[in-house]
């Protein structure tokens, strides 16, 4: 199945994030590295994404935060937008302007 260009641009920002969030929250107070670098939590949490992401049933598919139909669990929505806040502003504060864009469009 060939992923489309949103998707892959969608799995390289989540990837971004989620590693952002976990070695500042996680790994860096002494939780153990479980793959790529992500504790065992982010870890699910970035696989979970991008499943959602794939099966995505809109096309074209829209950014998450402009979908109307939400597909995440409650709880998994609630975490991934607690993790784009923090990995957002901790970029954009540590001189990754490009996130910026990213934030607007």
């Amino acid at each position: 199945m060939k992923k489309s260009k949103r998707i892959k641009k969608d799995e390289k920002i989540l990837t971004t994030f989620i590693k952002v969030y976990c070695e500042q929250n996680h790994i860096k107070n002494g939780q153990k590295e479980f793959k790529n670098g992500l504790c065992q939590e982010c870890y699910e949490l970035l696989e979970y994404a991008k499943r959602k992401n794939e099966k995505c049933p809109l096309d074209p598919k829209p950014q998450c935060k402009h979908c109307k139909i939400h597909c995440y669990s409650p709880k998994m929505r609630q975490k991934i937008k607690e993790v784009m806040k923090f990995s957002g502003i901790y970029m954009i504060k540590h001189g990754r302007l490009d996130m910026i864009f990213h934030y607007f469009f």
